[in-house]
């Protein structure tokens, strides 16, 4: 088989040049310290330090499960290629360095949301909220320092499962 990056490339790129949808969503799947399973969306955003890597408040949900239990899975789909790529491996934290430049990059009021929000918490009042959020604005100058509970992790493949489409349920699966 094909080194597994390069094929995950090939097929990246055939997803981007086809973009029925956006090919970075990926479904990410953590487990509790109990293996309690949790599944949601994400924006995949590259290969960085060598392995798939994503964004979020390290305070969230998954971010608490990944501090507990290191190991995910990440799913990409197209549909309209009969396309899948499952892939399981550790999760660990990007650097500082490369958290605080993908936060730089990110829209000011995407840093913002980032900033003010308690991702996976409850919000007793979405008034306090919109009140955090607009004074951010009022005080930032326009730049905003990622904050110490954002930032990045990636998965380092352990495995990778190639899927294809094919008539009568006749599938390919490749690992």
């Amino acid at each position: 088989m094909t080194d597994p990056f390069v094929l995950f490339s090939e097929w990246y790129e055939q997803a981007e040049r086809a973009a029925v949808m956006d090919p970075n969503i990926v479904a990410v799947a953590t487990a509790s310290k109990h293996g309690r399973p949790s599944v949601r969306m994400m924006i995949y955003r590259g290969i960085r330090e060598g392995g798939f890597s994503f964004f979020t408040n390290y305070e969230s949900r998954k971010g608490r499960e990944l501090a507990d239990n290191a190991f995910a899975a990440i799913v990409f789909y197209w549909p309209h290629l009969g396309k899948q790529v499952r892939i399981e491996g550790e999760v660990q934290r990007l650097s500082t360095n490369e958290s605080d430049a993908y936060f730089q990059q990110r829209p000011f009021l995407s840093q913002i949301t980032a900033a003010a929000s308690p991702q996976s918490r409850v919000m007793p009042d979405e008034r306090d909220f919109l009140a955090r959020i607009a004074e951010l604005e009022r005080v930032s100058g326009g730049v905003i320092v990622r904050p110490s509970y954002w930032g990045g992790f990636k998965l380092m493949p352990s495995l990778f499962e190639f899927w294809t489409h094919r008539d009568n349920r006749r599938h390919e699966r490749s690992r």
